[in-house]
């Protein structure tokens, strides 16, 4: 058991490790090299995780699926807390990060993937289950809507970025939900909806205060 616990722990330095490395040289810039003297285990540990530069970027892909949130009376509160607490977390965690990078890297896509996949599969599957309570309208297409939300995030992050260095991106958030909200969502539950900018941080503080399992969609 504690050999299992060690391993576990080794294999969760390197995929941070690899996060780290590869959110700020990207992944054709990334070395193993440097990813081992960033994790602090030897050559024969990373190896044993991941065998080489390309499992280390699929591994760091594979932990986007992860989202901790709590539930809600709201399915579509809850699809808003996922895309509020993934901005709020973003400039802290660097597995973020690189999952975002990653995703656009176009010298390395055809090697790991990307995963887009991975947050519009966890999108839609929210969406669906808001429209099956009527809480979404009958003629919206949720994965549609997901592959859209998706990459409308994914360049509000990236302009927030570049501009503010993600100051601002929990506030260009909630402008990105306010507009999608009305064209897909029951009138009757707009008022119902918080999508204040500090919504994501309290989401997060309440999930770790009760320590909320993550919601992974595979």
């Amino acid at each position: 058991m504690a050999r299992q616990e060690r391993a576990v722990r080794t294999r969760r330095a390197v995929l941070e490790a690899a996060a780290e490395v590869f959110a700020e040289h990207g992944y054709a810039a990334a070395t193993v090299a440097d990813i081992l003297a960033r994790a602090g285990v030897t050559k024969g540990a990373l190896y044993f995780h991941f065998d080489s530069k390309e499992a280390l970027a699929k591994g760091v892909l594979e932990e986007q699926a992860a989202h901790y949130l709590l539930p809600q009376e709201l399915k579509l509160q809850e699809w808003v807390d996922s895309g509020l607490t993934l901005a709020h977390r973003l400039p802290q965690d660097a597995m973020l990060r690189a999952g975002a990078r990653l995703s656009t890297d176009l010298r390395g896509l055809e090697e790991y993937g990307t995963a887009f996949p991975l947050w519009t599969q966890f999108s839609a599957t929210v969406l669906i289950e808001a429209q099956r309570r009527g809480e979404v309208l009958p003629h919206v297409d949720p994965k549609e809507t997901a592959e859209l939300m998706v990459s409308a995030f994914h360049g509000v992050q990236l302009y927030s970025q570049v501009t503010t260095g993600w100051a601002d991106v929990e506030q260009r958030v909630c402008v990105l939900f306010r507009h999608v909200l009305p064209t897909i969502a029951a009138p009757a539950l707009l008022s119902r909806i918080d999508i204040t900018p500090d919504r994501g941080a309290r989401v997060v503080a309440e999930a770790k205060r009760i320590q909320a399992p993550p919601l992974t969609v595979s």
